[in-house]
């Protein structure tokens, strides 16, 4: 055997299983990724800060399904644009936990899968506000607000907040555009946040 001949064969076997290791090193890496995304990283792909927002259909534990083009992301929540083309519209928060399913097109699953490492963001401080917090500030604001409940079927509330408690919120309901005033309100309705799977927020 020529000793050219047995270099090639070796350089040749190794160079093979230093591929084969590589490719096993980038499994092992996307694996591992993909077990540390949640639905929250990628719905947040189609927020989109900077660029464009996709349209994702979201599933509501209630039964609905509406279509929201993401807008910021906190703790346990997700606010945006309602798309008039599914039949509703305004800007919604909805709690991650109402969220039964979410519909993408086959083109868009790549799309969700591109998330950034968590060690290349930079933390934000919405990333840590929580729905209790959110609900408190539309309390203080005292707009008038939908509140769509249910947890196996959907009714929908509103009017405006009066106080946010540690785990139910007091609804002053009343007609839209009219404003909170003792003879417009028909009635209080006590509503256990859990039970909240979007709030719509008033365009009047």
């Amino acid at each position: 055997m020529r000793w050219d001949s047995l270099f090639d064969d070796l350089e040749s076997q190794l160079e093979h299983e230093l591929h084969a290791e590589e490719l096993d090193r980038r499994a092992e890496e996307h694996r591992l990724r993909l077990g540390r995304l949640t639905l929250r990283d990628r719905l947040q792909t189609f927020s989109a800060p900077g660029g464009r927002r996709g349209r994702v259909v979201l599933d509501l534990v209630t039964g609905s399904r509406v279509t929201v083009l993401p807008q910021a992301f906190g703790r346990d929540w997700m606010s945006g644009d309602l798309d008039p083309q599914g039949g509703a519209s305004g800007a919604c928060i909805v709690p991650l936990d109402a969220i039964a399913g979410v519909i993408l097109p086959k083109d868009d699953l790549a799309r969700s899968l591109d998330v950034p490492d968590r060690d290349e963001q930079a933390p934000r401080l919405t990333d840590r506000i929580g729905l209790g917090f959110v609900l408190r500030d539309l309390c203080r604001r005292r707009v008038w607000v939908q509140l769509h409940c249910g947890t196996t079927g959907e009714t929908i509330h509103g009017g405006t907040l009066d106080r946010v408690a540690g785990d139910h919120v007091d609804l002053a309901v009343h007609e839209a555009g009219a404003p909170r005033r003792e003879r417009n309100v028909s009635h209080v309705r006590l509503v256990p946040i859990r039970t909240i799977s979007m709030i719509v927020l008033s365009s009047v």
